[in-house]
């Protein structure tokens, strides 16, 4: 597994601002959907491409388009659709599928409760979106679940990390694949109740409001 950790002032300004416990919830998915954006130009440096010829108002050019199969890009539900937007804007032509998992508040384990995702992922760069790399466990989860539908190349975009959510998901992913986790920034570490400190506290409330 690989890891990247953007270091761009701005993407420690929007950080910061989303930690602050007053940004209201309009404020907060704005820049979510900026930071993800910003984050994208790292997460798509190995996008798969390729030539392709063009007429321009003067002569002919070869330039280079996304190849096929498209992308995929999956938002683990609820938190994880504040991010798709800002992906969406910098790889429009991105097919898109959605895993919805939730985390045990005992165990801490992450069950799934829907999927919709094509069954063959075989050829397709996938993009994993959630917000918090807390313990790990939905981002190893999601892994696992289109590492078995054949993706081969997978690249999870994360706003905030935990050293412990690292550890985890690099001893779970291992060499089985090609992994990467592209996050704004890693903080110091997990509570007692398995979240992110200093974090930003519970993105999909920050996001969505309490339901």
């Amino acid at each position: 597994m690989q890891l990247h950790v953007a270091d761009h002032p701005l993407v420690r300004h929007k950080i910061t601002v989303l930690r602050d416990k007053n940004t209201t919830s309009p404020i907060f998915r704005q820049l979510v959907e900026e930071l993800v954006a910003l984050l994208a130009y790292e997460a798509t440096r190995h996008i798969r491409v390729e030539d392709h010829r063009v007429e321009t108002p003067l002569t002919s050019t070869v330039g280079t388009r996304l190849a096929d199969p498209r992308p995929l890009i999956v938002p683990i539900l609820r938190a994880g659709l504040g991010m798709l937007e800002g992906l969406m804007r910098v790889v429009p032509s991105a097919e898109v599928g959605f895993l919805g998992l939730k985390r045990d508040e005992e165990t801490l384990e992450a069950i799934t409760y829907a999927n919709r995702l094509p069954e063959d992922l075989t050829g397709r760069q996938v993009f994993i979106l959630d917000p918090m790399l807390a313990t790990g466990g939905s981002l190893v989860a999601a892994i696992d679940y289109v590492l078995e539908r054949g993706a081969t190349d997978v690249t999870c975009v994360c706003l905030l990390a935990a050293p412990e959510g690292i550890d985890h998901v690099r001893s779970r992913v291992g060499d089985r694949a090609e992994v990467s986790v592209v996050v704004a920034c890693v903080d110091e570490r997990l509570n007692e109740h398995g979240y992110i400190v200093p974090g930003l506290g519970d993105a999909g409330d920050r996001l969505y409001g309490l339901v």
